[in-house]
């Protein structure tokens, strides 16, 4: 009976089954990427700061037409101010290889250290429930990264934010393989 109500419904497995050569397809060039950023994190690091540079210069040039077409509005020009910033910090992120790297590996290691306190809070809300240790023990490495971060500037600008993204897409490449393979049992 256990093994029901933890197995995905019929439906979705059906969906997995129908598409398990797409599912194996995409978990094999997600395993690739991570292995490449794991590899090369300083390359994927520069890359994912260039790929957020581009989202901020879409989002500026999107406010910025946003405040010339509504410049009868009074807050228009605040949202041209809006839009200059963002179209700054794209320019900033995206055409400046190294620079922005440090700043964004402290926000992530300051978004770990938040996380990490709060996920602590959860586990000692849940204390002394079955499995509470393990959410105070993914709090604690959760905040120890972000410590370790931030105590390791400005070295661990160059490989954490690639080696992040290299552990994500090779657990969720490794996910999706896995995935195909019991919709195939």
């Amino acid at each position: 009976m256990a093994d029901l109500e933890n197995s995905p419904t019929p439906d979705v497995m059906d969906a997995v089954r129908k598409f398990r050569g797409r599912f194996k397809n995409v978990g094999y060039v997600l395993i690739a990427l991570g292995v490449l950023a794991i590899l090369f994190p300083l390359f994927f690091s520069i890359a994912a700061k260039a790929l957020l540079g581009w989202v901020f210069l879409l989002t500026g040039a999107a406010l910025l037409y946003h405040a010339f077409q509504a410049k009868e509005w009074a807050s228009a020009i605040w949202s041209g101010l809006i839009a200059l910033l963002h179209l700054a910090l794209g320019v900033y992120l995206a055409f400046f290889a190294l620079t922005g790297l440090v700043g964004l590996t402290f926000l992530v290691g300051l978004a770990f250290l938040v996380q990490g306190i709060f996920e602590g809070m959860i586990a000692m809300q849940h204390r002394p429930k079955k499995g509470w240790g393990w959410l105070a023990f993914n709090g604690f490495a959760t905040l120890l990264m972000g410590v370790l971060l931030i105590a390791g500037l400005p070295s661990t600008a160059l490989w954490a934010i690639g080696l992040l993204l290299g552990i994500n897409f090779l657990t969720s490449g490794i996910a999706f393989v896995a995935l195909a393979r019991a919709a195939g049992e």
